[in-house]
């Protein structure tokens, strides 16, 4: 299978070794729109992203390799692709319950592990290490960083951020586009749009977004 992924930076890299550590897809390109024309390194085009029209076909899958949710969620919508042409990507060392599901386009990284009937959305983060335990249900565009622990029964809205280290306790709803700040402990429901830290949180601020356009 013929991969094509979006976005040249950091997170982008670490996307691309796991896809090489799989085995399974070839990196055809990378599609950014720091570069203002197409050429070949080592085989793979670099390119616009206006170059996926040149390059997309029936055996080619699409990541979306953006660590930023509100980038990300623009750039899916600006595409106008089937949610069946992203590419869900799975780091061999992931332990992934068989009742578990993963959406289209979202990855999860090396160390991840991911527990009995979980529900992961669409091009989703689950980071290095990160725990998603029992019956959570995680949203499209969520960001969950590095060794994050969402306990049993945990949901979150679109594009919600998880910092690094922090706890989630069961049955705790995280409202779409919150941010949690690392190292934090969510002991109750966090609003939308909101930003909260500690140990146990307090929300510090409304976070200021186009609602229409991340309802």
């Amino acid at each position: 299978m013929r991969v094509i992924i979006l976005g040249d930076g950091g997170h982008s890299r670490v996307i691309q070794e796991m896809i090489f550590a799989n085995g399974e897809y070839e990196v055809v390109a990378v599609l950014d729109d720091k570069y203002k024309q197409g050429f070949q390194t080592k085989g793979i085009i670099h390119a616009p992203i206006a170059f996926l029209t040149r390059l997309f076909n029936k055996n080619t899958k699409v990541v979306v390799a953006i660590g930023d949710n509100v980038i990300r969620k623009l750039i899916v919508e600006r595409l106008h692709l089937s949610q069946e042409d992203y590419l869900p990507v799975i780091h061999p060392t992931a332990v992934v319950s068989s009742t578990a599901e993963i959406g289209n386009g979202t990855v999860i990284m090396p160390n991840v592990v991911i527990n009995a009937k979980a529900v992961i959305g669409n091009h989703c983060i689950i980071n290095t290490a990160a725990i998603i335990e029992h019956d959570n249900t995680i949203e499209d565009y969520t960001h969950i960083s590095p060794n994050a622990t969402l306990t049993g029964n945990v949901t979150t809205g679109e594009g919600v951020h998880i910092g690094s280290a922090a706890t989630v306790i069961p049955g705790i709803h995280l409202g779409s586009w919150s941010v949690i700040g690392a190292g934090s402990t969510v002991i109750e429901h966090i609003p939308a749009f909101s930003k909260a830290v500690g140990s146990p949180t307090r929300i510090i601020k409304r976070i200021v977004m186009d609602k229409k356009a991340f309802s």
